[in-house]
C-alpha cells in the first residue's frame, strides 16, 4: 500500500523532525501485553509501520513488509540513572528515510518497579496533538487487553474500523481538507506576507558555542561530541495555576503569556540598544478549525503557523507583550489566515523569511495524560520535538520552547543542540521564563527560585 506525499507533507522530509513522547511509570507492568498493545496500535495506524520511498513527483508513503514492521523493544537497565541514559538516547537516535516512522522502547531498571517507556513519530505522518492521542490509545489497548472479560474497551482504529477489519487506509492530506479559496486570494494573502518581510529583519539569538572550523571538525566515523539535550521548567499544580490567573485577570492567553517570556529572553541575549524586532512564530493546531473536526487520533501533520515581528526592548512589559502576542493571534485566527498559511506553505522554501521567528513556542494546551490500570503510576509524561540536522555555522538562530500541560501541571520544554547553544545557556534561559512566568508583577506573589534541572 502507498500513498503519495502532498507538497506540505514533504516539506517535512527535509526537516527530519520527530515527536519524542517519554512517560515514567512505577507499578506492576506485564511487557508481553504492552508489546502486543502496540502491535494492536500499529496495525490501525499504517502511517507508523510505514517508510518514506521515492514517489512519482517526490517521496510516498510504503507500508512495510510484515517482518519490517516496528515492534515494542524491552530494554533491562540496571539502574534507575539507566533510564535516563535510555532518554538521551532516543532522543538522538534519528528516523532516517527508508526506515519505519515509528519506533517504540520500553526500559525497566533492574531490581526496581520502574520503567520508562517512549515512542519516537516522524513529523512527516505526526503533530503533537495526535502523537500525544497515539500515546494515550496505546495505554487504552493496553488496559483493554487486560480486561477480565476479554472485550475491546471500546477501543477502534483511528478512521472508525474495529480491530481484524480491513486494512485501514493511510490518513489524507491535510492540505486537501482545507476550505474551498480563490486562486487569486491566496495569491494576494501570499503577496501580503512577502511585503511584511520587507522591514527591518528580525534579530536571532547568536550562538554561545564558538563555531566549528574546517580543521576542527570531526571524522564522519567519529563519536560525535555534539548532541540534543532539553532543559525543562515543570512547575507544580499551583505554579500552574498562578500562570492561568495572571493570564485570566490580564486578558490573555497562557501561550502569549509563554510567548513574552520567550521574547523577553530573547531579547536579553540580542546585542543592541532600544527595541529590536524579534519574531515570534506560534504553531496552529488545524484540526479543530477544520469542518468537519479532524480525530486527533488521525496520524497526520495538522499544523499551520503564525508569525508576528513585535519590537522588543530590554524594558518591555511581558504582560503588555502577552497582549500584543494574544491579540494578533486571535485576530489571524478570526480571519482564517491560518488556512492560507497552509496553502502557502509549499512556497515557504524559497521564500524563509515567511517564516523566521526569533522564538518558536508551540503550545498544545491542556492534555489527558495516559491511562493506565489499576496497580500503575504515571509518573511523568514529556512530549519535546527533535530532528537530524542543526547548522552549528550558521553562528545564531531561533530558540525553541515546547508547552504542554499534562493533568494539571504546565511544562516547557527547551530542547537545544550543544554544538550551538551551552546547557548553561539554556539553563539561564529557562530560568529566565519562569521568572517572568511567576514574577510579582504577574502572579501577585513573590517568585519562587529557579526549579532544578530536570
Amino acid at each position: 500500500m502507498r500513498r503519495e506525499l502532498c507538497p506540505v507533507e514533504t516539506l517535512y522530509i527535509a526537516q527530519r523532525s520527530r515527536a519524542v513522547l517519554s512517560l515514567r511509570l512505577r507499578g506492576r507492568l506485564d511487557t508481553a501485553v504492552l508489546s502486543e498493545a502496540f502491535d494492536s496500535l500499529t496495525s490501525a495506524n499504517p502511517s507508523l509501520r510505514s517508510r518514506l520511498c521515492p514517489g512519482e513527483s517526490g517521496f510516498a508513503l510504503e507500508l512495510l513488509p510484515e517482518e519490517e514492521r516496528p515492534r515494542l523493544r524491552v530494554r533491562d537497565e540496571g539502574s534507575e540513572a539507566g533510564l535516563e541514559r535510555v532518554y538521551e538516547e532516543e532522543l538522538n537516535t534519528p528516523l532516517p528515510v527508508g526506515v519505519a516512522l515509528s519506533r517504540a522502547v520500553l526500559a525497566r531498571a533492574a531490581g526496581s518497579d520502574r520503567y520508562l517507556m517512549m515512542m519516537v513519530v516522524d513529523h512527516a505522518v505526526t503533530d503533537g496533538h495526535s502523537a500525544i492521542a497515539v500515546l494515550n490509545d496505546l495505554w487504552d489497548r493496553y488496559r483493554a487487553l487486560l480486561a477480565p472479560d476479554g472485550g475491546n474497551g471500546g477501543v477502534t482504529a483511528a478512521h472508525g474500523l474495529t480491530d481484524g477489519a480491513a486494512e485501514p487506509p493511510f490518513p489524507e492530506p491535510v492540505s486537501e481538507l482545507l476550505p474551498a479559496c480563490d486562486a487569486e486570494e491566496t495569491e494576494a494573502y501570499f503577496q501580503r506576507r512577502l511585503a511584511e518581510t520587507s522591514g527591518p529583519p528580525v534579530a536571532l539569538v547568536p550562538y554561545d558555542v564558538p563555531a566549528p572550523t574546517d580543521a576542527g571538525e570531526e571524522p564522519a566515523d567519529a563519536e560525535p561530541r555534539h548532541r540534543i539535550e532539553v532543559q525543562r521548567l515543570l512547575l507544580d499544580a499551583a505554579e500552574t495555576e498562578q500562570v492561568r490567573r495572571t493570564a485570566r485577570e490580564n486578558g490573555v492567553s497562557v501561550h502569549g503569556l509563554v510567548a513574552a517570556a520567550m521574547l523577553k529572553a530573547a531579547r536579553a541575549r540580542v546585542e543592541g540598544e532600544g527595541a529590536v524586532r524579534l519574531g515570534c512564530l506560534s504553531p496552529v493546531d488545524l484540526r479543530s478549525r477544520l469542518d468537519p473536526p479532524l480525530d486527533p487520533r488521525v496520524m497526520t501533520a495538522a499544523v499551520a503557523s503564525h508569525l508576528q515581528t513585535p519590537e522588543v526592548a530590554p524594558e518591555s512589559d511581558p504582560l503588555v507583550l502577552a497582549k500584543e502576542v494574544t491579540d494578533r493571534l486571535r485576530e489571524s485566527l478570526d480571519r482564517g489566515d491560518h488556512f492560507q498559511e497552509m496553502r502557502i506553505l509549499p512556497r515557504v522554501p524559497q521564500h524563509p523569511l515567511l517564516q523566521l521567528g526569533s522564538v518558536i513556542v508551540t503550545n498544545m494546551g491542556a492534555s489527558r495524560g495516559p491511562g493506565v490500570p489499576e496497580g500503575l503510576e504515571v509518573e511523568d509524561v514529556r512530549l519535546t520535538p527533535a530532528r537530524e540536522n542543526y547548522f552549528p555555522q550558521a553562528g545564531r538562530s531561533p530558540v525553541m520552547a515546547c508547552v504542554v500541560s499534562f493533568d494539571g501541571r504546565l511544562a516547557v520544554e527547551f530542547p537545544h543542540y550543544t554544538a550551538c547553544f551551552s546547557r548553561s545557556f539554556v539553563q539561564r534561559l529557562r530560568d529566565d521564563v519562569r521568572g517572568v512566568l511567576l514574577a510579582p508583577a504577574a502572579g501577585g506573589a513573590e517568585a519562587p527560585s529557579p526549579a532544578p534541572v530536570a
